[in-house]
């Protein structure tokens, strides 16, 4: 692909062992179809770091995005980033999202993943930005394994500040399903509750989520349901409203993000009778069996951390594991830019 194809601005160009580096361009709106195609297409790349997703939030964070080039102008990688509205002389890779990380389609492995975090450190740092934070993107979201910028990362002595753990299912290799988990199961089958999908529950489904986290952590989901609702808008075959009804009340429910080879439970929410009736282990239910038969690989439950990753919410957690799942971690680092 020829320089002519990227708006933004290149980084100074350097040589190692002889050969030019990689060069890094700022993202511009242009880019927004070759990037997303692009993410399409990556190894490690889910829907949320598309610039279809990242573009809901406006203009709350100030994107500092990079496309990344190689020697012979091929585009190698990119990396969706902003700057942290904490810290303005801080990146953050991406503070909009859960995860975010250089994405790549192989060309980056091994040494030219080295170069491209050396590359990135003297691309924001000539920026007189001080810090990077790096949001990895959990093994599970890999297509193939494209860890290599963890060890990159480990070679500029960048710092694991935060580590979140999260509870997923293999469900190639399913572990056992508690006795508890199977006696709720019928529990809600007894009481009546069955269970649908459809947009049209996403309104009632956010009034029992923002009841939900209002009463147990005086806290409110990150996403509104107006935005909510522009995202399933925009990616209606990867998020998905389910619901638990008992005499046509929605109960309980969860909102799933699917990607290529993970269903993911973005939000879980469970009303007083959805508890009494057990009603999210129909729910859960119902969606693993749905992600099996659709080729996913895992169904993740999602984290179960509070402040910062610091404290494990033991009985959330247990519960999510009771389900046959084990632990995903979800690292972040942060690497000096002096």
């Amino acid at each position: 692909m020829s320089r002519a194809s990227f708006r933004g601005v290149p980084s100074v160009s350097k040589k190692l062992s002889g050969r030019n580096l990689m060069q890094l361009f700022s993202y511009s709106a242009e880019n927004a179809e070759v990037w997303d195609a692009f993410a399409a297409n990556s190894l490690n790349g889910t829907f949320l770091q598309t610039r279809r997703y990242l573009a809901y939030h406006g203009e709350r964070f100030k994107d500092i995005s990079v496309l990344i080039k190689d020697e012979n102008d091929k585009l190698t990688g990119i990396f969706p980033a902003a700057v942290d509205t904490n810290d303005e002389r801080r990146v953050v890779s991406h503070p909009g999202i859960t995860y975010g990380g250089i994405l790549h389609k192989g060309d980056l492995r091994g040494a030219r993943m080295v170069e491209a975090i050396a590359e990135l450190k003297t691309y924001y740092s000539e920026q007189n930005f001080n810090a990077l934070r790096y949001k990895a993107v959990p093994q599970i979201y890999h297509r193939a394994p494209a860890n290599d910028d963890l060890y990159a990362l480990f070679l500029q002595n960048a710092v694991r500040y935060r580590c979140d753990l999260s509870c997923a299912i293999d469900l190639t290799n399913r572990g056992e399903i508690s006795s508890r988990r199977k006696r709720s199961l019928k529990k809600a089958l007894k009481y009546g509750v069955r269970v649908e999908e459809s947009e049209r529950f996403a309104a009632d489904l956010w009034r029992v989520l923002e009841e939900n986290l209002a009463g147990k952590y005086e806290a409110r989901p990150v996403h509104s349901l107006e935005e909510i609702t522009l995202l399933h808008s925009l990616f209606p075959e990867r998020i998905k409203f389910i619901a638990a009804l008992l005499d046509d009340q929605v109960i309980a429910g969860i909102v799933l993000f699917l990607t290529e080879t993970v269903a993911h439970a973005q939000y879980i929410a469970s009303s007083s009778i959805g508890y009494e009736t057990s009603a999210l282990d129909a729910v859960f239910n119902y969606c693993i069996e749905a992600a099996t038969n659709a080729g996913k690989r895992y169904f993740d439950f999602g984290t179960s951390n509070e402040d910062d990753g610091r404290k494990l919410n033991e009985s959330l957690y247990n519960f999510k594991s009771e389900f046959g799942g084990g632990g995903i971690a979800h690292e972040f680092y942060e690497m000096s830019l002096r």
